[in-house]
């Protein structure tokens, strides 16, 4: 059943040690490892409140193996904004002509709600999409966010600018990244149920940890590549 409630307290307060994590990306270098990017161009979406620098260190990583990874390029992502959407469709869809290959799209929390949605438009430009922690799924108030969203946006958590439903899974192989210890929204509404993505990843580490543990990030590029290889194979 899905959860109306945001995370327990404790798990919120305890975010408060990871934000450390966020601040210091810029200084922070990427392990290198396996060629799995093989040149395909890759955007990173930061969450609420946050712009590119919070994905320094995830963009790193990916360019360590082998994707030509950037930022949104919006400057900070303070909720959903038509505009934007626009801007960043625009982009990957210039990548893919240049690169002649097609983009995987990765969204931190907010940033995994634009992804969904550009994934519904650009289907044929995408690899794939991976949500972190992004509520796509159930009630929009389970979580400790909704009230300073709504606070600094002209619109509601249940009226989006844009007509796509995020529940409905995209047309494009989709994984949702998702922890049990969150402490900003509720795991259940970033896990969803089977039919809103074709993987689920538990990755239990703390909301504002996911995007900046280096053993979080060895975990999803595993899960990028194991879905690549499956795809390949089917």
């Amino acid at each position: 059943m899905m959860s109306n409630a945001p995370p327990p307290l404790r798990n919120t307060l305890r975010e408060g040690l990871s934000l450390p994590r966020v601040l210091l990306n810029p200084l922070r270098l990427p392990r290198k490892g396996a060629d799995i990017g093989k040149g395909r161009p890759a955007i990173v979406i930061p969450g609420l409140m946050t712009g590119d620098v919070s994905t320094t260190l995830l963009r790193r990583t990916l360019n360590a193996r082998g994707f030509a990874a950037e930022g949104w390029g919006q400057g900070l992502n303070i909720g959903a904004d038509a505009a934007k959407l626009e801007a960043v469709q625009a982009r990957i869809e210039q990548l893919v002509r240049d690169s002649g290959k097609n983009a995987v799209l990765i969204g931190w929390s907010l940033g995994g709600l634009y992804a969904r949605v550009l994934a519904h438009r650009v289907p044929h430009a995408l690899d794939m999409v991976v949500t972190v922690a992004s509520p796509f799924s159930g009630d929009r108030h389970a979580n400790r966010a909704w009230k300073l969203y709504e606070a600094i946006n002209d619109h509601s958590v249940d009226n989006p600018p844009f007509a796509e439903q995020m529940a409905q899974k995209p047309p494009v192989p989709t994984i949702a990244v998702w922890s049990a210890v969150d402490g900003v929204i509720a795991p259940e509404c970033t896990r969803g149920s089977d039919e809103e993505s074709d993987y689920r990843l538990q990755v239990d580490a703390p909301h504002f940890k996911l995007g900046t543990s280096r053993a979080s990030m060895e975990t999803i590029l595993a899960k990028i590549a194991e879905v690549d290889a499956e795809q390949a194979s089917g």
